[in-house]
């Protein structure tokens, strides 16, 4: 390694952090992407609680035979509702808030492209939610998180409920569309000096992919959203076949952008993995060109097959033929990142810590989903397991063991650098077993239901077969599970003022992020560093024992030779 000259301790620029308001009004006004960070991620998890909350009455409801806890408008309100919150309201976002956090430390930038625009963006998702749930006061929207056409189009479902998910298509959408152009912008404009494409954070390369595919699907959903609400009110037929509309237009445009999204739910998931694997299992990630060049093909051919959700419908023949062949093809690229990140435990030093749990919980569940996708991918298995709870199982594997997981693994990987305090280890591993042991127990029996004929989005049912002791088993895992993401919050509350100081690097990592304080300041570096391979926090580290071995940094700090490396 070349050796790297001294050079003085730059002055710490503070006239930005004196200028700006203090209190909550610093919050409201803020453009720094820390803060808007933060704000994404406590908002988008406060909108988890709300739709955990919902998913919990909904399988209460389900829980017995011929139950009548709530009202058939109420469940289908709380279905809506509940798959609306967690793809829309927290997925989503929540990934974005980490985006925005992490993406400018770890490519070594000062903060966003466009500060201002950032910040409207997270107003625009709040202002989403603040609507959606806005209608719980007069009709909630009750035609699914899709919003099932022709009902959906018809005048006589309650007004209010639909429009309100329009709405909040249509703010989320612009949100996450802006917020995209400027994840863009920055990665591909204000990396740091040495950091070429192939010295990119996989987490990077994953945000790039997200953000790629919201810029191709928003505007397709913002314009079916839009004709849907043309034909609700102003007279139009886009979708109402009894006037020569086409209910299959509004599936193939939703569709356009529901299979995507999918990918835009898992890939960041993705990313989070591969950051949190090598780093306690103590080597290199395995194969980084191979896992990011998959990224970019999953994104690529997720954009092909959203006929995969349609083939039941009187589509021609051989469109069904390619949608099932490309869905067989896009579990390849997925199959590459799983052997390597497998590769990349395999013989390595491995540090069981809460964070590398989340981790590896999170690659067995989403192998699971993604087997029983490939069932769904054939289309006559599909014919006989459409719309039941097979379908439903499968679907939660991957949003709640994938992408949840992975969020969660984000939480305990990177609570230390946002807030300078490290979470319970015991804490956090028994809120691993429970969610793990939860997931399993309530999503797994799904797969019986629905091999049994059970079908979804149903207020009740007869008891004929094991359908109650099923629905019974997955109720109660619901609950496991939701005392395992109760246990992570008590978590977070008590580290947040009790919680042992994390210090700058406390996993001994291997990005940018951990080159700058605990929290980091609000320039992000004094001195941006120069990068010069996948693992720059490691070429620092070997940097600081070198001169320490032989003396050359014997009259400066560990914190000042790290600024000069």
């Amino acid at each position: 390694m070349a050796s790297v000259a001294l050079r003085p301790i730059p002055q710490v620029v503070a006239h930005r952090a004196e200028a700006e308001p203090r209190g909550l009004m610093s919050w409201l006004t803020t453009t720094d992407h820390k803060r808007i960070g933060i704000l994404y991620l406590v908002t988008s998890f406060a909108f988890f609680v709300l739709g955990g909350t919902e998913a919990l009455m909904i399988r209460l409801q389900l829980g017995e035979a011929n139950n009548t806890l709530v009202s058939p408008e109420v469940y289908n309100q709380l279905f809506t509702m509940h798959g609306t919150t967690m793809v829309f309201l927290f997925v989503v976002p929540m990934l974005a808030g980490f985006g925005n956090y992490f993406v400018p430390l770890m490519i070594g930038a000062r903060d966003m492209a466009f500060p201002r625009l950032n910040a409207l963006s997270y107003w625009l998702f709040l202002a989403g939610g603040i609507v959606l749930y806005s209608s719980i006061f007069w009709s909630p929207p009750e035609a699914g998180w899709i919003s099932t056409v022709p009902l959906a189009g018809s005048s006589y479902l309650p007004s209010g409920g639909v429009d309100a998910w329009i709405y909040l298509i249509h703010l989320t959408g612009l949100s996450s569309l802006l917020g995209s152009i400027n994840f863009y912008v920055t990665v591909a404009n204000m990396r740091a000096p040495g950091m070429s494409w192939s010295r990119l954070p996989l987490f990077v390369w994953s945000i790039l992919a997200y953000s790629l595919l919201l810029i191709i699907a928003i505007p397709v959903i913002a314009g079916a959203v839009t004709m849907l609400l043309l034909d609700r009110h102003f007279g139009t037929h886009f979708f109402d076949t009894a006037h020569g509309g086409s209910a299959l237009l509004w599936q193939n445009l939703f569709w356009f952008f529901g299979h995507p999204e999918v990918y835009i739910l898992i890939l960041p998931a993705f990313g989070v993995i591969s950051e949190v694997l090598p780093v306690f299992a103590r080597k290199p990630i395995f194969g980084y060109k191979a896992i990011a060049a998959s990224t970019i093909m999953i994104s690529f051919l997720g954009l092909l097959v959203w006929v995969h959700h349609m083939f039941t419908t009187p589509t021609p023949i051989v469109i069904l033929v390619f949608a099932m062949i490309s869905s067989f093809l896009i579990a390849v690229p997925t199959g590459i990142k799983i052997f390597n990140w497998i590769g990349t435990l395999w013989q390595g030093s491995i540090e069981f810590r809460t964070p590398l749990m989340y981790a590896v919980g999170m690659v067995a569940l989403f192998t699971i989903g993604g087997l029983s996708g490939i069932f769904l991918a054939m289309i006559p298995v599909d014919w006989q397991l459409s719309d039941t709870y097979f379908v439903v199982a499968h679907i939660h594997f991957v949003f709640v063991g994938g992408s949840t997981m992975g969020i969660f693994a984000a939480i305990y990987y990177w609570f230390p650098k946002i807030t300078g305090r490290m979470l319970s280890e015991r804490l956090g591993k028994w809120s691993f077993w429970l969610m793990f042991v939860g997931i399993l127990v309530t999503f797994m029996i799904q797969h019986s239901l629905g091999l049994d004929g059970m079908p979804r989005r149903v207020y009740e049912y007869s008891n004929v077969g094991n359908l109650q002791l099923y629905n019974q088993i997955s109720t109660g895992g619901s609950w496991i599970l939701g005392f395992g993401v109760l246990l992570t919050i008590i978590n977070v509350w008590r580290s947040v003022h009790h919680g042992t100081i994390a210090g700058p690097d406390p996993w001994k990592a291997n990005t940018l992020e951990w080159f700058t304080t605990s929290p980091p300041p609000v320039n992000n570096f004094d001195e941006i560093p120069r990068v010069r391979s996948l693992e720059p926090m490691k070429d620092i580290r070997r940097e600081i024992e070198r001169r320490s071995r032989d003396g050359t940094g014997a009259t400066q700090t560990p914190a000042e030779i790290k600024t000069t490396v």
